[in-house]
């Protein structure tokens, strides 16, 4: 009987995960499931770029895995029970409208990932926009459309996902007023070159910037400071971090105080060891001891240590340990702009740093491996599929089993 192996999400590290498996496992041994609400993969790093007005290319998973052996089910996940083994998920396929069905698994791959956080501020999921998602940025992008020239946008939060959003809505669209409120300094994660190119773009594209402004509510038509400084805003973009998929709260699996699965080395769930998290909704352990933060950058390389260990175990093989450490921060500024901050394995700024044309270009080059990578998720790895031995096909480790 073939071992039952269930991929929860098809982002980044899910998709490459279930490839990744295909390619390491014999197809008559392992039956693998990918369940995901939506048919086409999302290049969640690109969400700004779709708000902005720009068209990206489709990408199905029914092409993508075409001939793997994996399984795509367009499903919502309502639930995992985890010490039944089961997930309860409703289906999104045409004609089957919500009717609730529970999947079996024998090894479980949790990565459901993560969405935007409102941080609870007063007005933001009522007044603000996100670009988590592709239904977020398309609706800020229909939004944006319909704007006048001179209108007010204001993007909230300093990190990287608002500085590639205030640029690109900036270059994008000349004729509006953009602004971006910022907690700290601006850029105060970059080096001094970093700054000083990430300031230079921001001034030439029109931004205006409020530093060591913290957001304490979103009105329609404003967003108000802890200092009380009142910003117009006729929209607002809410970028100020990511909360996890709220499913696993809802387990026996042990997770951290913000939802996050803990896990061991080999990204498998530290109190059911049939079950393994990957990419923002795990809980893992970088460089100086520090979490890996959400990010493409850690989900990817978790999806291998992930998909090579569950294949190790069921052959029998020694299990690899893929190196999991940053070599630098990609921000695009636009189009014609970006930004390659290089750090330390544990994600802190070095000095050097690449900036303007050639760094945009490095960014796109990054963004296309990418979804290259999701795209092609059985190439490239040199490892031929390994049988599963005896017994272990439909039987997994007990609780305790050590790795």
């Amino acid at each position: 009987m073939q071992h039952r192996i269930i991929v929860l999400g098809a982002g980044y590290s899910g998709a490459v995960a279930a490839g990744r498996l295909a390619r390491r496992l014999h197809r008559e041994d392992v039956a693998i499931t990918l369940v995901n609400a939506e048919p086409d993969f999302v290049e969640r790093v690109r969400m700004h770029q779709l708000a902005a007005g720009q068209d990206l290319r489709p990408r199905p998973f029914g092409e993508m895995f075409a001939g793997t052996g994996v399984e795509l089910k367009l499903a919502k996940v309502t639930a995992v029970d985890a010490d039944r083994r089961k997930v309860t998920v409703t289906g999104t396929d045409a004609g089957t409208g919500a009717a609730e069905e529970e999947l079996e698994y024998d090894t479980l791959v949790y990565a459901l990932g993560s969405a935007w956080n409102d941080q609870g501020v007063p007005g933001t999921a009522e007044h603000a926009h996100e670009i988590a998602s592709r239904p977020g940025a398309l609706r800020l992008r229909e939004r944006l459309a319909r704007l006048d020239a001179g209108q007010p946008v204001v993007v909230v939060g300093g990190g990287l996902t608002g500085v590639e959003a205030a640029t690109e809505i900036a270059e994008a669209r000349p004729d509006l007023d953009v602004a971006l409120a910022v907690r700290g300094g601006l850029g105060d994660w970059l080096s001094p070159k970093g700054r000083g190119h990430l300031r230079k773009v921001i001034d030439d594209l029109g931004v205006t910037v409020h530093e060591h402004a913290f957001v304490t509510a979103v009105d329609a038509d404003r967003v108000t400071t802890a200092d009380g400084t009142s910003v117009p805003a006729a929209v607002t973009v809410w970028t100020t971090g990511f909360a996890v998929h709220p499913v696993a709260r809802a387990t026996t699996l042990e997770v951290t105080g913000t939802g996050r699965i803990v896990v061991d080395r080999t990204m498998r769930s530290v109190s059911h060891p049939d079950v393994y998290a990957i990419g923002d909704a795990a809980e893992v352990t970088g460089p100086a001891g520090k979490p890996l933060r959400m990010s493409c950058a850690s989900g990817v390389p978790t999806a291998w240590q992930a998909a090579d260990a569950v294949a190790a175990r069921l052959t029998g093989r020694k299990i690899p340990e893929v190196s999991i450490r940053y070599f630098n921060q990609c921000v695009s500024l636009g189009r014609r702009q970006g930004l390659i901050q290089y750090v330390t394995a544990d994600d802190r700024a070095v000095r050097a740093a690449l900036t303007g044309r050639v760094a945009a270009l490095y960014k796109e080059l990054v963004c296309k491996g990418a979804a290259w990578g999701v795209a092609n998720p059985t190439l490239g790895l040199p490892t031929r599929r390994r049988r599963i031995a005896g017994k272990a096909a439909r039987t997994a480790a007990p609780v305790g089993t050590p790795a």
